[in-house]
């Protein structure tokens, strides 16, 4: 009787989603207006889910991965992206499992999620109850709003390469205007095109960095002593856990498909090849300018000016603009929810409504312009929890009783060993994260941003520029 319920459950799921898949077929008569606007802007599928994780993934981190690297050494930073990378993409497949049986038991209650999306903290909330809420809210919410920081911080930081007239704080302001404008954009299901731009200017600033590094060849005197003490060792690490933990909005990239049960392998794939571009690009990097990367963390600093890459600056600035928008979107659910204003259907009234959301972030990267040690910081303190710890705690205790296992609509994967697989894998990250990421990882990433005010101050007019161009 249980396999028998399951199935029905399974079989009658997704309503919305079906709905819309089916709605895109009936529009094939419209107006070439109309079908550009769907081309272009209205995105549902697994290809559109693969190109948002991978370009959502890296960012500006892919720029700031040879600086970890000067941290750990050669051999521990590339052992360090393959063993997050999997950890991430097991987190994310779990976040995946807890969505499909959370939206499949309000789907047997008969709601409707078609004016609504689906977050973390409301998964949390049905499956677990209100203090778990409160626990993803709080973390989930923190986390994307230093991860928009994160990007602002980046653009600021890219742009003084090609123009330093103006300070890096002066650019910081500039650029917190132009990212606003994402207010504008409604949800991520309109973010195909820019998903799919986003990956092709990660991917060109990756093989830029690879070619221009090898082709630059040894700095002179190189040096690669990495790794060099624990603090370093460990908040370079924690950076890494912070490349691969972008799956803080993994709940709306599946909200948004119109088949959310084939999400499974996506973020796993988004990885592999996410791993092709930042494998080589770091080592590369750090091969060719080694210790000189513990005083640059953004790469781009040490390349010579040339046109591909002032390409690559400029490909990043607007990347690093979309990826904004990834971590805000979130975000500006969430104050639309908490203000009344989320089902409603004017785009310049939830556009309006969202805009104190980007107050704080723009304010923030003002104080802490710290490019670098500040993605350890988020990752030690905040990643950790939210997209390690959390999901798999949160996994174990939905599926702690027999019952549950038994009508689980997605079943443990037999490549792990089943539940017992499952549950083993699930407490050895909570335990690594917990040590490793939070514990070393927080007290290293604490040491070094601390270390980087006594060194800089708050409000930095120009972080680690060159002290004529102060």
């Amino acid at each position: 009787m249980a396999s028998e319920k399951v199935e029905t459950v399974v079989a009658g799921n997704y309503i919305e989603m079906e709905r819309e898949d089916e709605g895109h077929g009936r529009n094939s008569t419209a107006s070439a207006k109309t079908n550009l606007s769907k081309i272009f802007w209205n995105g549902g599928s697994v290809y559109d889910a693969w190109f948002s994780c991978a370009s959502n993934q890296v960012a500006q981190v892919l720029l700031t991965l040879p600086y970890s690297f000067s941290q750990l050494g050669m051999v521990s930073g590339i052992l360090f992206q393959l063993f997050y990378g999997l950890m991430g993409s097991w987190t994310a497949y779990l976040i995946s499992v807890l969505y499909v049986e959370y939206r499949t038991r309000k789907e047997r209650e008969k709601v409707d999620f078609r004016n609504h999306v689906i977050q973390w903290f409301e998964v949390l909330d049905g499956l677990l109850g209100k203090h778990w809420r409160n626990i993803g809210l709080f973390f989930n919410c923190t986390f994307l709003l230093f991860g928009s920081v994160i990007q602002l911080i980046a653009c600021a930081s890219n742009i003084y390469y090609i123009n330093d007239n103006l300070d890096k704080r002066t650019w910081t302001y500039i650029f917190g205007a132009c990212c606003a404008t994402t207010v504008f954009i409604p949800s991520f299901h309109n973010y195909r095109i820019w998903s799919f731009l986003g990956l092709i200017m990660t991917s060109y600033t990756s093989w830029y960095l690879t070619i221009a590094s090898l082709l630059h060849g040894q700095v002179e005197g190189v040096k690669h002593s990495g790794p060099a003490g624990l603090v370093l060792y460990f908040t370079g690490a924690t950076n890494i856990l912070y490349t691969f933990g972008g799956h803080a909005v993994t709940v709306e990239i599946m909200h948004a498909m119109w088949k959310p049960q084939k999400f499974k392998l996506i973020y796993l794939m988004a990885t592999i090849y996410v791993l092709t571009l930042t494998l080589p690009s770091a080592s590369a990097v750090y091969w060719a300018f080694g210790d000189q990367l513990l005083n640059r963390s953004n790469a781009l600093a040490l390349l010579p000016r040339t046109g591909f890459r002032d390409t690559a600056v400029i490909l990043m600035l607007i990347h690093q603009f979309i990826t904004f928008g990834f971590a805000c979107t979130p975000l500006y659910f969430v104050w639309e929810k908490f203000i009344g204003v989320h089902k409603t259907k004017s785009l310049f009234k939830r556009a309006l409504a969202r805009l104190p959301v980007v107050v704080p972030i723009w304010f923030l990267a003002i104080i802490f312009p710290f490019f670098g040690p500040i993605n350890s910081t988020v990752g030690s303190l905040l990643v950790s929890f939210t997209v390690y710890i959390i999901p798999a705690m949160a996994h174990m205790i939905t599926f702690a009783s027999a019952s549950a296992r038994e009508n689980a609509v997605e079943r443990a994967p037999k490549i792990v060993g089943g539940w017992t697989g499952l549950y083993v894998t699930n407490i050895f990250v909570v335990a690594w994260v917990f040590i490793v990421g939070f514990g070393f990882g927080g007290w290293a990433s604490m040491v070094n941003f601390v270390h980087q005010i006594n060194t800089f101050g708050l409000f930095a007019k120009c972080y680690q520029c060159p002290k004529h161009k102060v």
